[in-house]
């Protein structure tokens, strides 16, 4: 069956209309992603600005559009961190089913952890014992367990835009700065240390992880061949980390196509998957492009297959 699945993040808004096989496999058919950066200043102002609202329903409009062809069984829009930290979230949803005919369901940090879980490992072959890690604009989740079973799950107060706002005021930042940066996430991602993280692979999904693949590769644009499933190690993830921290946003854009709306935030994103991966020690990553669209999916297939979607 086809379905379509909207995720409205802190600074993206990601459509997926893919096509479920029998077998659980997931066939992309549009695959589009926009930065509206609904987020931004949330975390100061407790509200979702005006202006990102109105952003956001554009695009809304332009997938409703793009979505129409293809007559999925099943349509779903999902809003994250920024939706669920946001006073006027419900004039924000109400505004949405008005002028775009979407109804938006706001998940819970556990069920966005769940459902990025389930997206991400889908498209991993081979091992049996994963970490996921979703560092999106608000929110970093990280979630631990097997093929078929979640045995933890956690979502972090820290995500790219929100580190940014609250700690990187410089363009680029300040030595200072980096320090408040990292001590604020040590302490957040320390609520993790007592998940088994031993023998298992580090997978990271989302805006954060596939940008840094792009960076890696030297890539001009964004090309989803290259970027799925391509192994990043730490150390060159603390290289990336050392040349972006003292590069100007304006020249980080320049280095690719696929830093259009992220060459402000991709400092800090860097950040947080760096210290991630030597706090808890693990010497490379698998990137995926998979996530909760794909999570989600999985679910609304389940749902109209008759089957009671699975929680892991």
């Amino acid at each position: 069956m086809t379905i379509a699945v909207i995720d409205i993040g802190t600074n993206t808004v990601l459509l997926l209309v893919a096509r479920i096989e029998a077998a659980g496999r997931i066939q992309p058919i549009v695959y589009e992603q926009r930065v509206p950066r609904l987020g931004s200043g949330v975390d100061s102002t407790g509200k979702l600005d005006p202006g990102a609202m109105e952003r956001v329903i554009a695009v809304l409009n332009e997938y409703r559009t793009l979505i129409a062809p293809h007559a999925p069984a099943a349509t779903a829009v999902c809003g994250t961190s920024a939706v669920r930290d946001a006073a006027n979230r419900v004039e924000f949803g109400r505004r949405i089913t008005q002028e775009t005919g979407f109804t938006i369901e706001v998940l819970s940090g556990d069920d966005e952890a769940l459902w990025t879980y389930r997206g991400g490992v889908s498209g991993v072959p081979g091992p049996d014992r994963f970490t996921v890690i979703d560092v999106g604009g608000g929110s970093t989740e990280i979630i631990t367990g097997n093929r078929e079973n979640i045995e933890n799950r956690i979502s972090l107060d820290i995500g790219s835009v929100r580190l940014t706002e609250r700690c990187l005021r410089h363009d680029p930042p300040t030595d200072g700065e980096l320090e408040g940066a990292i001590e604020l996430t040590e302490n957040q991602i320390a609520r993790a240390s007592r998940f088994p993280f031993a023998a298992s692979t580090l997978v990271g999904v989302a805006g954060t992880a596939t940008s840094l693949a792009v960076l890696a590769q030297g890539l001009k644009s964004f090309d989803l061949a290259s970027v799925t499933n391509y192994m990043i190690t730490r150390d060159t993830v603390e290289t990336l980390f050392r040349s972006l921290r003292r590069t100007p946003s304006a020249r980080i854009r320049d280095l690719s196509a696929a830093m259009e709306g992220r060459s402000d935030v991709i400092v800090a994103g860097t950040l947080i998957v760096r210290e991630i991966m030597a706090h808890f020690k693990f010497g490379s990553m698998i990137v995926s492009e998979r996530g909760v669209r794909y999570g989600i999916a999985i679910r609304e297939a389940e749902r109209l297959s008759g089957e009671t979607p699975r929680s892991p």
